[in-house]
């Protein structure tokens, strides 16, 4: 069993990385990604308790990118570990997310919102976004539950909004590229155009144009009529493919970890991989 998309309590999963481990180990799962968004730490915690338990744990990290108005994930992966180089490249987008994240309290407190990041950071440890907000409101009674909150909140339409500035969608690409990782478009389905399939193709041929190097073929929310399209849009456009759950523990309980299957040629092919010289 392969998953090479989940998350851990070090970014807005639930299950710290011991569990995710150990959850791994009882369910017979042989290649895990921890995939974090902006940050290590839980791969880095995870790594000697999978080693000392016959998990193979892949590195890697989801980055939260702009392209153009939308927010686009791109999930890179570093079978040799991830360089110093590239760990400070994504310290500096830790700091950004800090930005962003005082901006909102003050906004929240400018609504009289009785909030502080003190509290917002307890819970959201290493990478705090706005899940730990909104799990905070819910706590104080701000918010019925976590879709209320963003709802009412803190969503993109809601008066305390505050949009985070990270890396465009090449630059993440570059940088992963520059560093030795492999870049992958994490689950195109949320690009909005699945019902636009020739569009979809376009962009994610201009994608692979500026460096993108894989394709997330295999996700939870992707089923059987997507996972043979974007089979399809990744083999015609040369592109590897990976795949995972996107576990995140209760943040998602529909989402068990291992319950995407992701072909064992996946792996093989990501840990083959070597990147042709320029001509």
């Amino acid at each position: 069993m392969i998953d090479l998309h989940s998350h851990t309590s070090e970014s807005d999963g639930t299950d710290s990385p011991v569990e995710i481990i150990r959850i791994a180990r009882e369910i017979g799962i042989r290649t895990l990604a921890i995939t974090d968004h902006d940050t290590f730490s839980g791969y880095d915690i995870a790594q000697p308790i999978a080693a000392a338990n016959g998990i193979d744990l892949l590195c890697g990290v989801e980055l939260s990118c702009r392209h153009g108005a939308k927010t686009v994930h791109l999930l890179s992966y570093f079978p040799s570990g991830a360089p110093a180089d590239f760990r400070t490249w994504v310290g500096g987008i830790l700091i950004s997310r800090r930005e962003r994240n005082l901006a909102l309290i003050e906004r929240l407190r400018g609504l009289n919102v009785d909030i502080t990041l003190a509290e917002v950071e307890a819970v959201g440890r290493t990478v705090t976004g706005r899940p730990h907000f909104a799990r905070v409101l819910v706590d104080k009674g701000y918010a019925t539950d976590r879709h209320d909150a963003f709802h009412r909140w803190i969503g993109e339409e809601s008066p305390a909004f505050v949009e985070r500035i990270g890396p465009t969608l090449p630059d993440a690409i570059a940088q992963i590229r520059a560093c030795g990782g492999i870049s992958s478009l994490a689950h195109p389905v949320r690009l909005g155009l699945s019902r636009k399939p020739e569009e979809e193709l376009t962009l994610i041929a201009e994608l692979r144009d500026a460096g993108l190097d894989a394709l997330e073929v295999f996700h939870s929310d992707q089923g059987p009529s997507l996972v043979a399209r974007y089979f399809e849009f990744a083999s015609l456009l040369g592109l590897l493919k990976t795949g995972g759950s996107d576990y995140h523990g209760g943040n998602k309980p529909e989402v068990a970890l291992g319950s995407v299957p992701v072909p064992a040629e996946v792996v093989e092919h990501l840990r083959a991989f070597t990147r042709p010289l320029p001509e």
